[in-house]
């Protein structure tokens, strides 16, 4: 597959009608119309009474079953699987070879509740992907349904990570991140998380052309209440992506290109050869994510005759159908070791002492100057333009 073409010609396949982060059933139920050679179905109700949706394609032998926003904030994921089922639908030898030697079923949006509400949780306030055993939710069992009557060969479990995390120790943001779960406490390493893993090794060569030192690797804690770990349990290999953070891209459209890139990458390695193993441990090249970033640090900041850096996180919070970004502290400190997707110096500047008592851990700090100037407001500049 030619992965730079794909690249060069994304426009031609973008979803235009989904963009930025808030993306809910009522934005992807009207795009069922220009999807006629999908067969689209009905095939559950969430908490609330809203639809859960699958989309079916191709005619291999190969079946692969692909789930998003089981988060419901989680919404790159989902973006991106629209930018696949428009890629499926053209005209050309690389998606009719795929829809050949396999045949692929996507649950586009798992927990329509949660995504109206911007959540992870469901609107019960359970985390789906805690709930793989007891199947307590309706969405839960929806998908377990799913699973148990179409009888997949592998899954893709998608989701979307925060900013905090790095791929490895270095000042490189996981862009991207994988893990092919375990199977059981003992992390075995099994023919299905080696199938796994040589998978991702794959979509991993790929991605380093593009994101080089960007791309990370979760760790593989076993807990079998998780969706891909009692997936896995059952021999069938489960795929966890998750779509991180790029260079000021907070509405996650930069990324959500390079997470289509890695859902064709990954298909792409099944339609080749779905049982070969071989090279399952460059896998383990892949940088662990660590949680060393922050959103923004403001550097060598003068405080009560101390020089400490403050650290800010951003909070998502969905105000008139949109998402805000307000900054909180996470840290006041020196010597944190962390990284900021933004950092400023503020060594020659003078901080506004009366704030002083307004900068407490986990609190949103809406006001906040050096030398006159509000940063607040020019971290929205500059951050979000």
């Amino acid at each position: 597959m030619n992965f730079e073409y794909i690249l060069d010609t994304y426009h031609t396949f973008y979803e235009k009608a989904l963009s930025n982060r808030y993306i809910t059933y009522k934005d992807i139920a009207p795009l069922e119309v220009k999807h006629k050679q999908f067969t689209i179905q009905k095939i559950g109700k969430s908490v609330q009474q809203n639809d859960i949706v699958s989309y079916r394609i191709g005619t291999g032998k190969i079946k692969v079953l692909l789930w998003s926003q089981m988060h419901g904030n989680e919404s790159t994921s989902t973006k991106a699987l629209f930018d696949l089922f428009n890629f499926l639908q053209e005209d050309s030898k690389d998606a009719k070879r795929l829809l050949s030697n396999t045949t692929l079923l996507f649950i586009p949006m798992l927990n329509p509740d949660g995504a109206e509400r911007y959540t992870r949780l469901n609107s019960n306030l359970v985390d789906l992907n805690r709930d793989a055993v007891a199947l307590s939710q309706p969405e839960s069992n929806v998908l377990r349904t799913t699973f148990d009557s179409y009888k997949p060969d592998i899954c893709f479990n998608l989701h979307g990570q925060r900013t905090i995390f790095s791929a490895g120790s270095v000042k490189k943001s996981a862009s991207l991140s994988f893990l092919s779960p375990s199977q059981d406490v003992d992390k075995t390493i099994t023919p299905s998380r080696k199938l796994g893993m040589r998978i991702i090794s794959e979509i991993n060569n790929v991605l380093q052309q593009y994101l080089p030192n960007q791309i990370g690797r979760y760790d593989d804690g076993h807990n079998i209440n998780c969706v891909g770990d009692k997936f896995q349990s059952l021999n069938v290999p489960t795929l966890l992506y998750e779509a991180g953070h790029i260079d000021k891209d907070y509405s996650r459209e930069e990324v959500r290109k390079y997470f289509l890139l890695a859902l064709l990458a990954g298909l792409e390695s099944i339609s080749n050869d779905f049982v070969t193993t071989e090279g399952y441990k460059h896998y383990f090249d892949i940088p662990e994510n660590e949680k060393l970033f922050c959103d923004v640090i403001l550097k060598n900041a003068h405080i009560n005759n101390e020089s400490l850096d403050i650290g800010l996180q951003f909070e998502e919070v969905l105000v008139e159908n949109s998402i805000q970004f307000n900054p909180k502290v996470t840290f006041l400190s020196a010597n944190t070791g962390k990284f900021g997707h933004q950092e400023i110096d503020c060594s020659n500047k003078t901080f506004n002492k009366e704030l002083s008592s307004k900068l407490i851990l986990d609190n949103e700090v809406k006001f906040l100057t050096f030398d006159n100037e509000n940063i607040i407001k020019m971290l929205k500049k500059t951050v979000f333009k």
